[in-house]
């Protein structure tokens, strides 16, 4: 099994006519996922690669089916976008549009969770989620993950996102579905989320978490892990070297005095019996020592 998006799950892309979206989306479409549709104001009619074109979302599911949506437009469009698809009724939509400011994103967020409590949103600013050999919806390359389980991944760094899956790939350990939830400081879906979507499958017999300085999440993760998780976990967080203050990479990735540090983080994930990694390689070479123990 997977989370979030399987094999029959059906894709619009909301700015499929634009460079990245024809991009990403062709790419997301040749692995297998089926993109059914796109939406872009003013180009209703034409098509991309014989991917039909709509004026809306309302239109595009209407003809369509489609259950997920994704968002690949600029920043100063993307709120509406996604608010869009909840209209729409879309259930999943993934947002990897960067600089979306943050007021945007904070009533988006709200908005979702008062009136569309049935649309997920997976990002902004992230990489997406691939389940292997069923669903690509992002930027994920699909070359670098292998189907097959037992090993679900989240991660806030999406680098580190494809690190993991290539890294445990190449130790020939399969993955049930990685999902990068991105680093702005107001995420649609967050670890907790994941892991207990993890925690539910039952294919997915262990958790890889990459977290990152800045916020409590990680925290809050920890102890949702240390009341709720049966299953082992791996962990690494980054930027265990960066200083106080500096905003490194992601919106969310700054320390603010003693909050947010990689070493707190680190110390509340062993707390709650987490196994944590070094450095991302290291992550990987512990999991494959899990997965070769499990049952």
């Amino acid at each position: 099994m997977s989370i979030f998006v399987d094999s029959d799950t059906k894709v619009i892309v909301q700015g499929l006519t634009g460079g990245q979206g024809r991009f990403h989306g062709l790419r997301n479409r040749d692995y297998g996922t089926k993109v059914v549709g796109g939406v872009t104001p003013g180009k209703g009619g034409t098509d991309v690669e014989g991917i039909p074109i709509f004026e809306s979302v309302e239109e595009a599911v209407a003809a369509t089916g489609a259950t997920a949506s994704f968002v690949v437009v600029p920043p100063r469009f993307a709120a509406e976008a996604v608010l869009e698809a909840a209209r729409a009724g879309v259930s999943f939509v993934v947002c990897i549009t960067e600089f979306i400011p943050a007021q945007d994103e904070a009533r988006m967020y709200n908005s979702l969770r008062r009136d569309y409590p049935g649309t997920r949103l997976l990002g902004p600013n992230c990489p997406g989620v691939i389940s292997p050999g069923q669903c690509n919806i992002g930027i994920t390359s699909g070359d670098i993950a292998l189907a097959g389980g037992p090993v679900g991944i989240v991660s806030r760094s999406g680098t580190l996102t494809y690190q993991a899956l290539y890294d445990l790939s190449q130790k020939g350990v399969g993955q049930t579905t990685c999902v990068g939830i991105g680093g702005d400081p107001v995420p649609g879906t967050n670890f907790i989320d994941c892991l207990a979507a993890f925690e539910a499958d039952p294919d997915t017999k262990a958790v890889i978490m990459i977290g990152e300085i800045g916020g409590s999440e990680e925290e809050r993760a920890a102890e949702f892990i240390r009341e709720h998780m049966t299953k082992p976990v791996v962990a690494y967080i980054a930027g265990v070297t960066a200083p106080a203050g500096k905003k490194m990479g992601h919106a969310g990735a700054i320390i603010s005095g003693s909050q947010g540090t990689a070493q707190a983080k680190m110390k509340a994930l062993e707390e709650a019996g987490v196994t944590v990694a070094k450095n991302p390689t290291q992550a990987a070479e512990l999991m494959v020592e899990i997965v070769s123990k499990l049952k």
